[in-house]
């Protein structure tokens, strides 16, 4: 792929042109890329407080007795949005879905174990951990192999 970055100062607004040979798969991922919205900020409640932090301090979302929870360096909060929400609003560049229950920051993690049935699991520099379904484990490979 080459990427051409042209400043114009006629130009009102940004303007993005794709040139392909063809529709691919390559360039649908281009465009949705270039759609989606990300949040600067999250906030999540702890002991009646409303907190706001900015993506990259989550460290792992969860679910916990049908609530979903961030967990950052400060704390656990309580968040009003589903689990899948969260996900579409978050980098997958440095977010990874663990299982059908968390989400993690790959910058948030120290290291992988194989468990004895076939799931793995992940150890965040914190020390905490969470397990990765199978279903999630070659996802996980692609991300750290820069394949996905």
């Amino acid at each position: 792929m080459k990427i051409n970055v042209e400043i114009d100062e006629a130009l009102e607004r940004l303007e993005v042109l794709i040139r392909a040979k063809e529709w691919n798969e390559e360039v649908s991922l281009l465009m949705e890329r270039l759609q989606e919205r990300r949040r600067s900020y999250f906030s999540g409640v702890n002991d009646d407080t409303r907190h706001i932090f900015k993506p990259e301090e989550i460290l792992y979302l969860y679910t916990e007795n049908k609530t979903v929870m961030a967990r950052t360096e400060d704390g656990r909060y309580r968040m009003k949005e589903r689990l899948y929400e969260l996900e579409k609003e978050l980098d997958p560049e440095h977010f990874v879905r663990l299982s059908k229950s968390a989400i993690a920051n790959l910058d948030a993690l120290q290291k992988f174990e194989a468990s004895f049935n076939g799931t793995l699991c992940v150890y965040f520099k914190n020390g905490e951990k969470e397990y990765v379904s199978r279903k999630y484990v070659s996802e996980i490979r692609n991300k750290l192999e820069g394949k996905g």
